[in-house]
């Protein structure tokens, strides 16, 4: 029997900042060696951050990377460690691993295959190390192995997947598990999505089955870049069973997830196999790792099992609830912005925004402290001399209501009002008529015009939208705050916003999500809300009562799904258009299969014309929308996963070739 204990950490890191990756490294590395962890494992690209685009183009970048491993191995004696960063070799670069032994680097592993989808984009930066091939690399005059690598430890061998290795058919896990490997390490770049920690799950834990080994994922924790949030969720599985998890949207700068494995169990399950019969002499890719023994005094395990709320039946609006507010606390933080302001609406989007805001503050004291928390935000020195819930959240959020006297509604006013007083955040309001009288008669004067509301609809409700910016902006800049979009993502789709009006804003917690979800997240939190939050959010009967409605036509008249189409349908339409690459006909067909008994031929026909309308003609909106982050792989964001020409057709023949067989003769 050979028990070890084994680590994988997860780290929150910022792309290209320096010293503070490197910190993380150093903290992580010091708990795992007061457990007396033998095998540490850090995520993929750690020391420069998963994130950092085409900086990893700059030959800075790597001369950085290089010179904060070398601060990281002194700190590695009487461990093996692996640090993720980019390297050049032969004038080309790769994404690779290096394992550090007893505080010598051993060697390099290099990524085999690179994520290429959805918001990946690896080979543009990378190239693709073949799979058998091992070389060697000189950094400062010494050389050292790189390629497709297994180390051999005191008798017993270590390999490496990569994250996107471990997704593909051919994976190296399949050839560890024949050669006498007992543990396979997975340092990861996974983003959070909706129904992905499940996924990973599954996979790490046949890949420990069909491999016999000891699998060791590591993965990061936070909002990275500003686009892409990762859950922080490590595991360590053995033989088919996941024997230790780490917890998900920790508010810290890692975490560490250990246990204690047996390494001869493993050892038993596969080399006594027949396919496991492998001789390594002559074997160019396994690389001795001499003067190092894994320790055998191990303790216990730290940071293990799943949340109450992982269970509930509402997992989703849970994830939301704690991942949009992690992403909250990670950007405030990380751009040092002092506040956030919201143009509170009394509509849904922007409750929901202020919502998270103050779920953001609660989960994050909870786990932290308020004297963590505070620590945290040190450059925030108004907030230091707070020392409660309450108070706090009145100097993070201030919540404006921008009242048009002639369109804006008493229960909007109410709502807004309510809300951000049981939100206990600042809260203002005041009148934009006089600015919109201000516009449209300097306007008309010049154009001669006399405006009316059956002639100039869309221009005069722009107006009304455009003219709240200013304010919300004035009040960020003066606050030395951050001002949030509050626009969702079938908004977006259809490009059913005013630019520089309620698109305004450096940051949107919401983009990621669809309007359906939105009424169905607002009503749990009002009635239900996350596990172990004792916070009230009654007031939200108010906002979820209302019918949705940017009350910028005249009258009152204007309602959302009148302007466009019902919601559910609108999000049917876009998923099939957008993750399934359907065309006008055959996302017609999926509406009528089922919303026929509900809607007519021609109103199915109108919705899917809409739609496909509306979206090519407003890519130019979607490419200035402030970045949002990505929460369920439905992702409208042009500069990620979902490019499309400003410059289109506009499936202007698709649409009337489905018109002309839906309606002959027409």
């Amino acid at each position: 029997m050979k028990m070890i204990t084994v680590a994988a950490a997860s780290l929150n890191q910022t792309p290209l900042d320096w010293e503070q990756n490197i910190q993380h490294h150093l903290d992580a590395i010091k708990e795992a060696r007061e457990q007396q962890v033998s095998v540490l494992a850090f995520p993929e690209l750690s020391l420069t951050g998963y994130g950092c685009e085409d900086q990893f183009l700059s030959l800075n970048v790597y001369r950085r990377a290089l010179s904060a491993l070398y601060r990281i191995v002194p700190h590695t004696k009487g461990m093996i460690v692996s640090v993720g960063l980019p390297l050049r070799y032969n004038d080309f670069a790769f994404n690779t691993v290096c394992l550090i032994a007893d505080g010598e680097i051993r060697g390099f592993v290099a990524k085999q295959h690179l994520a290429n989808d959805l918001i990946y984009y690896e080979t543009r930066w990378f190239k693709r190390w073949k799979a058998g091939v091992r070389s060697t690399v000189s950094l400062d005059g010494t050389a050292y192995p790189i390629g497709d690598l297994i180390f051999e430890i005191d008798s017993y061998r270590l390999g490496f997947e990569i994250c996107e290795d471990a997704w593909v058919a051919d994976r190296p896990a399949i050839h560890h598990g024949g050669q006498g490997v007992n543990i396979i390490l997975n340092p990861s770049a996974s983003h959070f999505a909706f129904g992905r920690d499940e996924q990973r799950r599954q996979l790490i834990q046949e890949s420990s089955r069909t491999t016999g080994t000891i699998y060791i994922y590591s993965n990061y924790l936070g909002l990275h870049s500003g686009r892409i949030l990762y859950d922080g969720r490590c595991y360590i599985a053995a033989a088919g069973r996941i024997q230790a998890a780490s917890r998900r949207f920790s508010h810290t700068s890692y975490t560490l997830l250990s246990t204690v494995v047996d390494l001869d169990v493993s050892r038993a399950t596969h080399i006594r196999s027949a396919s496991a019969e492998v001789s390594f002499a002559g074997d160019t890719r396994l690389v001795p790792v001499p003067n190092v023994q894994f320790l055998e005094t191990p303790v216990s395990s730290t940071n293990h099992g799943s949340d109450d709320w992982e269970e509930s039946e509402q997992l989703l609006f849970e994830e939301f609830a704690r991942g949009c507010a992690l992403s909250l606390f990670d950007y405030l933080r990380k751009t040092r912005q002092k506040r956030f302001v919201v143009s509170l609406s009394g509509g849904r989007d922007s409750s929901t925004v202020a919502c998270l805001v103050r779920l953001m503050l609660t989960f994050a004291i909870q786990e932290l402290g308020i004297a963590a928390f505070k620590e945290r935000l040190s450059y925030h020195h108004e907030l230091q001399s707070l020392s409660d819930e309450a108070s706090m959240m009145k100097e993070l959020l201030h919540c404006i209501y921008q009242r048009s006297k002639r369109n804006s509604s008493v229960e909007t006013e109410t709502a807004a009002r309510e809300l951000a007083t049981q939100l206990s955040a600042s809260y203002y309001c005041w009148d934009i008529d006089p600015m919109v009288d201000v516009y449209e008669k300097t306007v008309s004067n010049a154009l001669d015009l006399t405006l009316d509301w059956d002639t100039h609809d869309i221009p005069r409700q722009n107006i009304q939208a455009r003219v709240r910016a200013p304010g919300a902006w004035l009040m960020a800049n003066l606050l030395g705050g951050l001002l949030l979009t509050t626009s969702n993502r079938s908004e977006a789709s259809v490009g059913y916003a005013t630019m520089d009006g309620d698109t305004a804003g450096g940051w949107n917690p919401i983009g990621g999500v669809d309007k359906v979800f939105l009424y169905e997240w607002l009503h749990w939190l009002e009635t239900r809300g996350p596990q172990d939050v004792s916070l009230s959010f009654s007031s939200l009967s108010h906002v979820n009562a209302l019918q949705a409605s940017a009350e910028l036509r005249s009258g009152n008249q204007q309602t959302d799904e009148a302007d466009l189409m019902p919601y559910p349908i609108l999000d049917l339409i876009e998923r099939s258009a957008v993750s399934m690459k359907y065309g006008p006909a055959e996302s017609f067909a999926l509406l009528k299969g089922q919303y026929a008994d509900q809607f007519t031929d021609e109103e199915l026909f109108t919705f899917v014309k809409r739609f496909y309308s509306k979206w090519s003609i407003n890519q130019w909106k979607r490419e200035r929308y402030a970045p949002s982050v990505l929460v369920d792989n439905q992702n409208l964001d042009p500069k990620t996963a979902c490019r499309f020409p400003i410059l289109s057709g506009g499936f202007q023949l698709e649409l009337k070739e489905l018109e002309d067989r839906l309606f002959p003769g027409q």
